[in-house]
């Protein structure tokens, strides 16, 4: 039997035309570690939805000991994952390799995997000021590069920051981007750690940094295709298997697209 598990949340809810055979359950309201536990081994599973899709499978359940085969069904607004393996939506794409030895970043009080990367400073603004659109127009779509422009130009202040990675220890002023990434990719097409591996066994650190606001606005752009750590005045890289990040005050930050408010520290670990 192949199971396609759906998120009704994700793009809209597109539900593909199913094949004889086949069973079309909401993820939502399925509970991951028992669905599993009760398959066949030559049951399959095919997730319809995006990176937050992924996120919720690889949290519900240790997938490093899956059984089964389980492919992805691109149906989500960023789908940085599939920009990262080379592939494209609208195909169902193999997933076991991609769920082992996943990193967890742990962040107010919880721990969480993540199959991308951790935005903090104006990514993560971004992701709350996105939320605050869509709780009150559910059905307007997102312009995310709008929203950073604002927040560059106007709502968001860059911070302080205390650095640690593997044991060593840095101090920046004027910090607008902390990022934690696994892939190379995250907000819906931000190449920001271009020389990342997900399969080597680091992660890399991304540092924006800049005390002028027109040099951060007009360098932003080279995000898009990784240009920006060419621009070593303003972007720090380091690479490390365990990274601490502090803000000199609480920000919102984002996990794989979802969004984490008030958020004064995070540790990520691989």
């Amino acid at each position: 039997m192949k199971y396609y598990l759906y998120n009704p949340l994700s793009n809209n809810g597109l539900k593909p035309d199913l094949p004889a055979d086949t069973e079309l359950l909401d993820a939502t309201k399925t509970d991951f570690e028992k669905f599993f536990s009760e398959l066949k081994k030559e049951d399959e599973v095919v997730l319809i939805g995006g990176d937050g899709t992924i996120n919720h499978l690889i949290n519900s359940l240790d997938t490093s000991k899956l059984k089964n085969n389980v492919y992805l069904y691109a149906n989500g607004t960023g789908n940085d994952f599939l920009n990262d393996i080379d592939k494209k939506a609208g195909e169902e794409v193999l997933l076991n390799e991609y769920l082992k030895d996943l990193p967890v970043v742990r962040i107010n009080g919880m721990e969480r995997k993540f199959i991308n990367g951790i935005g903090y400073g104006i990514d993560g603004y971004c992701c709350e000021t996105a939320d605050q659109i869509k709780e009150k127009t559910p059905n307007q779509k997102i312009d995310y590069t709008a929203i950073a422009i604002k927040g560059l130009l106007f709502k968001f202040k860059p911070c302080h920051a205390w650095i640690e990675v593997d044991g060593k220890t840095y101090e920046y002023d004027n910090v607008w981007i902390a990022a934690g990434m696994k892939g190379k990719y995250y907000g819906g097409g931000m190449k920001v750690a271009p020389a990342q591996d997900r399969f080597s066994d680091h992660l890399t650190l991304v540092l924006y940094m800049t005390k002028s606001k027109l040099k951060a606005l007009m360098a932003f752009p080279s995000i898009f295709e990784g240009k920006h750590v060419e621009k070593t005045d303003i972007v720090k890289v380091f690479e490390g298997k365990k990274i601490h990040v502090r803000y000199s005050r609480p920000c919102a930050a984002q996990i794989d697209g979802e969004t984490v408010l008030n958020v004064s520290e995070y540790e990520a670990e691989i």
